[in-house]
């Protein structure tokens, strides 16, 4: 951990984040937590670790190779950079095997669900997994030698491979590699296990079998090994005539990235590392062992399949949220009554999902118009603007091809919503449509009318289910009027026109939270009701913590509530008194963005899609809306306070940017826990 001299008033970015992913790993060294989901955190801190490799880190090592003068927001060059993050991975990386080893393996173990070394199978099982490998392994293994006559394979990013030492006369070569098979499940359970639940991992038999492979050659060592390649995307929107094939162009190119990190299992000789870091050009630092599986994410369909649900986090069924589909009273004229919030998980996302139905099932709506960054292969939002274009409506679909490792998913609904006759827009050249809008222009009786969905999270019906989010819909004429300007920006050629309610990046969201923060600061000193209370995933651009630092040295009460990174330092005397920052992470990923600002005592609400990042103010768009009914703004407020509250699953981030977790003084409060009991997260509408 970097030492933060006097006067330092940002925190780095980079280990923030490794910060924040410590906490994911500290989940899965909870025993409170039950030992399946335990698991699921232990997957999803390796899983964000590739994620953080593959661009953060790659972008570092350009910054390197190309010798670039680029620094840090706290000054950091990126040589400097990547030696603070290697020795903090590598620490983390300790950590999450030692939880595999010391924790959670032998936790399954004493509830008969065991992960075999292939010594250990039992002498019974032998042959069926000898005819395992012999029938489904060995037909779609290729031996690769490495040698003069044989370039070193291109192996796929993030591909396990098995490197083999081979002696024998005539070889030509001493080493060869395996590619582990990718659609082959990554374990195979021992038949027979009658409530037991065996496992043995198929590189471990591929490692067992490998001479089977090589034939007059004898092998002396079979070693795991993975490459992380740099995975961003690379081209110019400006340049190119068509973003769709574009994007699928550079999408073939990422698996054969530069190499960025090298994984191998601790047993792996250092003669044989030291080849591998030599033929994908690494150094030393980007080597990581790995004292148990590699590449710990194929684990993850088992906490699905292993019927187990006293392992699990108790089921939960959300609540249906205000409208009840079995109820004569339509879904639209539940909106024109007064607007409503949706509070997911909680409360159940079905209601998006009627909200589009309904619209397309309804002969007197005209047009549907929306915005997908992100959704589930069997979403059933598509399917249905689909049919609302083969039924006659004007259906716009804004589609982010950009949306990082879901660009071919995205591709793939293209195409498809373009077949059906739906308009299919990408969004601004140079930027990213991350907005999550929905609009209905219908024909009432008194003329058109729009209705607006406007949300934190994405349309994403399995997400939905995991993250925390809000969403509200609102008939309000104004606002949805502006909702209407911004498709019409996104999808035709015009400036931005200005506008009173959204609050919309790149155009006035930046200034707009600039504006926002100095009104409580000029308020503290004038003896005016003052305060600021944030909810949000990160917090990174330097003059909006400036102002908030401003803001602090006049006295305003602020309490930020952020999931990631946090580049502001909190509790430093003379700079950041007033601000306290935390951080909630359990059994959902918090995902909402919330803003409560005082104002004097008459606090303004707003929740959207943007971060506090240079990328969401001046490199997306982005849209926050005001929530203009008093009901619902106290109830936001509510959930607010409730997350204060937490001290069970709540960090509190440090001036250091370390975080510790808050003790609870009685029984505890867990936010998220209190709101899956029904009522306390109920769906509320406008008075």
């Amino acid at each position: 951990m970097i030492e933060y001299p006097p006067g330092t008033k940002l925190l780095n970015r980079e280990l923030s984040w490794l910060a924040f992913n410590q906490r994911v790993l500290d989940e899965a060294r909870d025993p409170a937590n039950p030992l399946l989901e335990r698991l699921k955190f232990l997957v999803i801190s390796s899983s964000n670790l590739d994620e953080f490799f593959e661009i953060r880190v790659a972008g570092l090592k350009q910054q390197k190779q190309g010798r670039l003068p680029v620094r840090s927001m706290d000054g950091l060059t990126a040589v400097a950079q990547l030696t603070a993050i290697a020795a903090r991975v590598r620490r983390m990386v300790r950590d999450q095997y030692l939880c595999w080893n010391q924790e959670i393996q032998p936790g399954l173990e004493a509830e008969g669900i065991r992960f075999l070394q292939y010594p250990d199978v039992p002498e019974r099982h032998r042959k069926f997994f000898a005819d395992y490998f012999r029938k489904s392994l060995y037909p779609v293994l290729t031996p690769l030698a490495i040698d003069p006559g044989h370039p070193f394979p291109q192996l796929l990013n993030k591909s396990l491979n098995v490197i083999l030492e081979l002696e024998g006369d005539g070889l030509g070569t001493d080493l060869a590699v395996i590619q582990v098979p990718r659609n082959l499940p990554r374990v195979v359970e021992v038949p027979g296990g009658r409530g037991r639940h065996d496992f043995v991992f198929i590189a471990h038999l591929i490692q067992h079998h490998a001479a089977a492979l090589f034939h007059g050659a004898t092998v002396r060592g079979a070693h795991q090994f993975r490459i992380t390649r740099n995975s961003d995307l690379y081209f110019d929107e400006e340049e190119v005539e068509n973003l769709l094939s574009a994007i699928e162009s550079e999408l073939r190119k990422l698996n054969r990235g530069n190499a960025v990190r090298l994984e191998v299992q601790k047993e792996c000789p250092p003669a044989v590392s030291r080849r591998l870091l030599e033929i994908f050009n690494l150094d030393r630092e980007d080597l990581y062992s790995a004292d148990g599986p590699i590449n710990l994410l194929r684990l993850m369909p088992l906490t699905a399949e292993i019927n187990r649900p006293d392992l699990k986090f108790k089921p939960f069924s959300a609540v249906s949220g205000p409208h009840d589909p079995h109820e004569p009273t339509d879904l639209f004229d539940r909106i024109r009554e007064g607007d409503i919030l949706l509070h997911h998980p909680f409360e159940s996302f079905q209601t998006v999902v009627d909200f589009i139905g309904a619209a397309v099932e309804d002969p007197q709506v005209l047009a549907i118009k929306q915005t997908l960054y992100r959704t589930s292969s069997d979403s059933p939002i598509v399917p249905a603007l689909v049919e609302a274009a083969r039924s006659g409506k004007q259906v716009t679909a804004i589609i982010e091809l950009k949306a990082r490792f879901d660009e071919a998913a995205n591709i793939r609904w293209a195409r498809l919503l373009q077949e059906s006759g739906v308009t299919v827009v990408y969004g601004m050249v140079g930027l990213k449509t991350h907005c999550k809008l929905a609009l209905v222009v219908r024909q009432e009786a008194d003329g058109l009318r729009r209705y607006a969905h406007i949300g934190t999270g994405n349309y994403h019906p399995s997400t939905a289910r995991l993250y925390t989010d809000l969403g509200l819909f609102t008939a309000h004429p104004e606002i949805t009027e502006e909702v209407a300007e911004l498709f019409n920006l996104l999808t035709g050629v015009s400036k931005f026109p200005g506008m009173k309610h959204l609050l919309v990046a790149p155009f006035n969201l930046h200034q707009s939270i600039l504006r926002l923060i100095r009104a409580e600061t000029a308020n503290a000193r004038e003896g005016k009701p003052s305060g600021i209370f944030c909810k949000m995933n990160s917090l990174v651009e330097s003059e909006v913590i400036e102002a908030l630092y401003e803001a602090s040295s006049a006295g305003v009460p602020i309490r930020l509530i952020v999931r990631g990174i946090c580049c502001l330092r909190p509790g430093v005397p003379g700079l950041s008194d007033t601000i306290r920052v935390r951080s909630v992470v359990g059994r959902f990923l918090e995902h909402s963005r919330v803003l409560r600002f005082e104002n004097a005592g008459v606090p303004l609400v707003y929740i959207g899609s943007a971060d506090w990042m240079p990328r969401n103010f001046f490199r997306r768009v982005e849209c926050c809306a005001p929530v203009l009914s008093v009901p619902l703004r106290e109830r936001i407020g509510g959930i607010l306070e409730s997350y204060w509250r937490d001290d069970t699953k709540a960090r509190e981030i440090g001036p250091d940017g370390k975080s510790s977790r808050r003790r609870p003084r009685t029984a505890g409060w867990n936010a998220q826990e209190e709101f899956l009991v029904p009522g306390k997260s109920g769906a509320a509408s406008a008075a």
